[in-house]
């Protein structure tokens, strides 16, 4: 489970660079080259694919930060969390549920769900 909960935080820690090539290394630790990534608003496949998310998600919500909000639930080869994004120490302006799949103690798949959206942002 330790295992688990690190590679989360790696995946998290790839949401909150803003260095694109920094960015890149971590999401090489921690996603497959052929990860597969799905919201209600996106569906993506390989790393390069989730990199431009998440420089998408940074330009729109500029200076946020993305946290885990709950304890990693973990069994097999799944894993779930929630997370909130919103400003360093302020309240969470999204918040959502990721269900992830691992395979090779990297994160293959990323199902995501979204909780609290703002309304115009």
């Amino acid at each position: 489970m330790s295992d688990t909960n690190e590679l989360v935080r790696r995946y998290i820690a790839a949401w909150n660079e803003t260095d694109p090539t920094a960015r890149q290394a971590v999401l090489t630790e921690a996603v497959t080259d052929d990860v597969e990534y799905t919201d209600p608003l996106v569906s993506v496949r390989g790393k390069e694919g989730l990199d431009a998310t998440i420089a998408a998600v940074k330009a729109q919500f500029a200076g946020m930060v993305l946290s885990l909000g709950s304890a990693v639930d973990a069994h097999h080869d799944i894993a779930r969390f929630t997370w909130h994004l919103g400003p360093e120490g302020g309240d969470p302006v999204v918040s959502g549920f990721d269900a992830v799949v691992i395979d090779g103690g990297r994160i293959s798949r990323v199902l995501g769900f979204l909780d609290t959206v703002p309304a115009e942002h």
